[in-house]
């Protein structure tokens, strides 16, 4: 795509199926649209930084060896204000793939997160990277929340699951945005052979649905130019593990709004 209009991509909220946007990626890449701006909500912050720091690669690798055994091993118990407090995982993270500060990111970058005090959105637009991710993604009643400049932040999610607002409030003239929760609405945790889902999936799949309709209402009013749909609904808040489908279906989804984002003006 040649213009001199910025393209923005607004990655949305979904624990697991947040792999896909690794798919969707690629295959906007590969289809010569390259976003000039990244923001993202909960596990879209995630690979949207690690995006704008221009180490897709790397998160890639490391996804696509993710099993259960280890994903287990990322989760150090909690009782205080959530069941995981992250440690693990973020530390591996700063070391691996979040060692920036957002203002030194290849990409201008932005996440989403929830003021817990206040119920205000939060654009963290600065700071440590890491910092930054570990605010968006703290799913309530799941991971701790994050104190950060006074502030005690939770899962971005809450209040503006797929941030097309902020991407255009960063200077994007066209927003590509990505829902993970399309499918999620009308479906129920998935039926157990030893009877029913446990806590955590309890929490998990109840915030990922109610997500869906916060993203169904914030997209009513703030529309993305085209949205991207990738069809997750058969895959759980939780099933890390199951990366190479997810970025599948990212790829797939793309391929069938190509005639859409090939109407963009300078495509």
């Amino acid at each position: 795509m040649k213009s001199d209009l910025k393209i923005g991509i607004a990655l949305g909220s979904g624990s697991a199926r947040g792999w896909s946007h690794i798919g969707v990626l690629r295959a906007l890449e590969k289809a010569g649209i390259r976003p000039q701006i990244v923001c993202g909500s909960s596990i879209g912050a995630l690979v949207g930084a690690v995006y704008a720091d221009e180490d897709l690669d790397a998160l890639e690798e490391w996804v696509l060896e993710l099993t259960w055994r280890k994903v287990l091993g990322f989760f150090d118990i909690s009782f205080n204000g959530g069941f995981l407090k992250g440690a693990r995982l973020f530390s591996f993270l700063q070391d691996k793939l979040l060692d920036k500060r957002v203002e030194d990111l290849a990409l201008p970058f932005g996440a989403v997160a929830t003021d817990l005090h206040s119920g205000r959105e939060i654009w963290l637009r600065e700071g440590k990277a890491v910092d930054a991710v570990r605010a968006s993604i703290a799913l309530p009643g799941l991971f701790t929340p994050f104190e950060l400049d006074g502030r005690l932040l939770v899962d971005g999610a809450l209040v503006n699951p797929v941030p097309v607002s902020l991407c255009r409030a960063m200077g994007a003239d066209i927003v590509i945005g990505v829902d993970l929760g399309s499918g999620l609405a009308g479906r129920h945790v998935r039926p157990r052979r030893d009877g029913a889902p446990n806590m955590i999936e309890v929490v998990a799949e109840s915030i990922s649905i109610m997500q869906a309709r916060i993203t169904r209402s914030r997209l009513a009013g703030e529309p993305a130019d085209v949205l991207i749909t990738p069809r997750l609904g058969d895959m759980g808040a939780l099933d890390y593990h199951r990366a190479a489908e997810s970025i599948k279906e990212g790829r797939a989804a793309v391929e069938l709004m190509l005639p859409q984002l090939r109407q963009l003006p300078g495509n």
